[in-house]
């Protein structure tokens, strides 16, 4: 990704400058939540969403898929990619978490399969929420908690180990009582790109050694 600002081209991983005046500068670009969910999904949630008209005014088309719908479906990469591993495909999807320096990633299959996933990185009590019928993942902080889905067929909802509901919502897990655990920054990413730039990231499902 790039600005037009100071032309500077960044890394998108790393979020820091790849190339431009601002390398060697020390800024890094802040880790937020980013939520990769199906338009069916997000505005079930959120009805008062704006939508970007495809009529940009711009050469380039915006439409779904008009880009680089046959990347996303070869198993390829567009560019040689030197280093990688073969604990994934290298193109499966996982869900990254970066806490205090330390990086793991979450296969997407495996959410999808547990749902709910209560982790600890960094010393960092989170639990990682799939859902349903889509990429999105979203991370919280899920302090002395243990979660479950409350329901089969949703995670909007969740249990913690007294039995006590948890609303999930983009920006935190709210209980019946009010109390909040805030989300974590976390986004999806092709196993080969993170592992490119996190070789030492941790597995989730996969014991150290492995």
């Amino acid at each position: 990704m790039y600005d037009r600002q100071t032309d500077t081209l960044w890394h998108q991983l790393l979020g820091t400058p790849a190339f431009g005046k601002l390398v060697g500068s020390g800024i890094q670009l802040e880790r937020l939540p980013v939520t990769l969910t199906t338009w069916e999904a997000w505005f079930a949630e959120h009805p008062d969403t704006k939508v970007m008209d495809f009529e940009t005014g711009f050469i380039r088309d915006y439409r779904a898929g008009a880009a680089y719908a046959d990347y996303f479906a070869s198993p390829n990469t567009m560019f040689p990619v030197w280093r990688r591993s073969t604990l994934l495909p290298t193109k499966s999807w996982v869900f990254t978490q970066l806490i205090d320096g330390q990086p793991k990633a979450y296969p997407l299959t495996g959410l999808k399969d547990e749902l709910v996933a209560n982790d600890t990185l960094a010393g960092q009590n989170l639990v990682v929420v799939h859902e349903d019928g889509g990429h999105a993942a979203r991370a919280y902080d899920r302090g002395d908690h243990t979660f479950t889905s409350a329901a089969e067929d949703t995670t909007r909802v969740l249990l913690d180990e007294a039995g006590a509901e948890w609303e999930v919502t983009e920006n935190a897990l709210i209980s019946v009582n009010g109390d909040t655990l805030d989300r974590l920054p976390g986004h999806m990413a092709y196993w080969f790109g993170w592992f490119s730039f996190y070789p030492q990231t941790e597995l989730y499902g996969v014991e150290e050694g492995e």
